[in-house]
């Protein structure tokens, strides 16, 4: 924990989660959360917003009718294999989701607080890289960083997500280092172990985040 809290907590607490590759930034959010607060998932708003009729039609229309399947979504695996192998395209189909995407976030966090839920998780990929962008990380009363360890994470990514060993390094290395993450949380969250262990680790944080 750092000496000088680095954010200001207000009625609704607001909390956004750091970390490696395959830490369980989810699972943790989650538990963060509990019943009576709220995760808002980055992921999973824009993978709705990737399956709306517009973006499927400007990427129809852009990259041709065979990345749409059967039901005229997004072929997700297509559309990766062509963005992650053409920046220019990678580039343009961000235009067309991030913009979207924070605007779900905003509407989401702002319901969330009228409705007094007592905390919300952002659940952020690169909330720290691209926050010049979208501004989230400076609405965060608590940034919590993730604690794993490299080799636990990589074990991780090669079981549930069938990655190759050494993947995990290779996309890190595009990102934020990890030391300057952990340098800038407010609160360390290990997560390397059972269940039963995130949640005492969970109750531990947010009990030093009333106290502080």
């Amino acid at each position: 924990m750092t000496s000088t809290p680095a954010h200001t907590i207000s009625e609704t607490l607001v909390l956004g989660v750091l970390g490696g590759i395959a830490s369980g930034k989810s699972a943790v959010a989650e538990a963060l959360a509990k019943d009576s607060g709220r995760v808002i998932c980055a992921d999973s708003i824009a993978r709705e917003v990737l399956n709306s009729p517009p973006v499927a039609l400007k990427i129809s229309g852009e990259f041709g009718p065979e990345f749409l399947d059967a039901a005229g979504l997004p072929d997700r695996e297509l559309l990766a294999t062509r963005i992650f192998a053409n920046s220019e395209s990678r580039n343009l189909l961000e235009s067309w989701i991030h913009p979207l995407v924070r605007e779900r976030i905003f509407s989401e966090l702002a319901k969330a607080k009228l409705e007094g839920r007592p905390r919300v998780v952002l659940d952020v990929p690169l909330l720290l890289e691209n926050d010049a962008e979208h501004g989230l990380a400076k609405l965060c009363d608590v940034l919590l960083f993730i604690e794993v360890p490299a080799d636990v994470r990589e074990r991780r990514a090669v079981a549930n997500r069938g990655w190759a060993p050494s993947e995990v390094a290779r996309r890190e290395a595009a990102q934020l280092p990890l030391d300057e993450k952990r340098a800038r949380a407010d609160f360390i969250l290990p997560n390397d172990g059972d269940l039963e262990q995130l949640s005492r680790e969970v109750e531990r944080v947010l009990h030093q985040i009333q106290e502080r």
